[in-house]
């Protein structure tokens, strides 16, 4: 450690700061890659372990742990110093606070997305009513392109919205591509109850499984959930499209289920319900007819 003290007088030569100051911000520094550095070692290694839930139990312990070590070597290098510069800042938080209560709410909000990555550019996102796909971040706020909310996936209207960063801290926000891309979509189709239903059914997942996009997603969402087990407890029995019987009265209610990405979504819906009606003009399938 004798090198340290050495760089920690020259610097405090050449930038007029106290040399104890120098050290103990150097030690710090010296401390967080350490940390950081055991973290990536220990998440690597999580990596080795098949079950996702012990996974991400083994990840989340070792998350605290690490943090609160982290914590506890930080107050004892700065110990000495660390209620006076609780008390300055408290000081000036305070006269800050009174005189620039919402830029500062706004500025410190903007940390929090970076740091925690609520959501980045392009994700897109719904809070407060409003849903979106992310455009802009800024220091004080974000921007968002507006989504047409008649339809369930719907499209870009063209307009864009400037949100207060302190907005993730009064609504909650769902993020539609948050650790992997890929939602559940459902289309609902109704057959008559008299209807052959595997014969039905098998002609629906053949024009699912047909569809590129839908038949690629399966294998890419189940990568994207093993690098994620570590930060997320999320897991699926089943990637592949399926469907699920319902009666409905006087008929029978089909719910097809698959992955898509939720900027594809619309498309993909009407390029299913095309060849759907392609099949029922063929006589592949029967479609229930409401009564008026």
């Amino acid at each position: 450690m004798i090198w340290l003290h050495d760089v920690s007088k020259y610097l405090s030569t050449q930038i007029g700061i106290k040399e104890d100051y120098i050290f103990r911000i150097l030690i710090t520094v010296i401390v967080i890659i350490l940390i950081k550095a055991i973290k990536k070692l220990c998440f690597h290694s999580a990596k080795f372990i098949k079950n996702n839930k012990k996974t991400y139990i083994y990840a989340q312990n070792i998350k605290v742990v690490v943090n609160v070590i982290e914590g506890l070597l930080i107050i004892f290098i700065w110990d000495d110093y660390i209620k006076s510069f609780i008390t300055l800042i408290s000081f000036i938080s305070a006269a800050i606070t009174v005189a620039l209560k919402d830029l500062v709410f706004n500025f410190f909000a903007g940390i929090y997305i970076k740091v925690k990555k609520i959501f980045k550019i392009e994700d897109r996102i719904e809070i407060n009513g409003f849903k979106g796909d992310v455009v802009n971040i800024n220091a004080m706020n974000f921007e968002a392109l507006e989504v047409n909310e008649k339809e369930e996936n719907g499209q870009s209207t063209g307009i864009i919205v400037t949100f207060p960063n302190s907005i993730v801290f009064t609504y909650p926000l769902k993020n539609y591509n948050k650790a992997f891309k890929y939602i559940w979509n459902e289309i609902t189709v109704r057959v008559p109850l008299d209807s052959d239903l595997t014969k039905t059914k098998n002609e629906i997942y053949r024009i699912i499984n047909n569809i590129d996009i839908i038949k690629a997603i399966p294998l890419k969402l189940k990568n994207q959930i093993n690098q994620v087990s570590s930060e997320y407890r999320i897991y699926y029995n089943k990637f592949e499209p399926i469907i699920y019987t319902k009666v409905v009265e006087n008929h029978v209610e089909l719910k097809v289920r698959y992955l898509i990405h939720p900027k594809k979504a619309r498309y993909v819906e009407s390029l299913i319900w095309s060849r759907i009606l392609y099949s029922y003009h063929n006589q592949e399938i029967e479609l229930y007819k409401s009564e008026v």
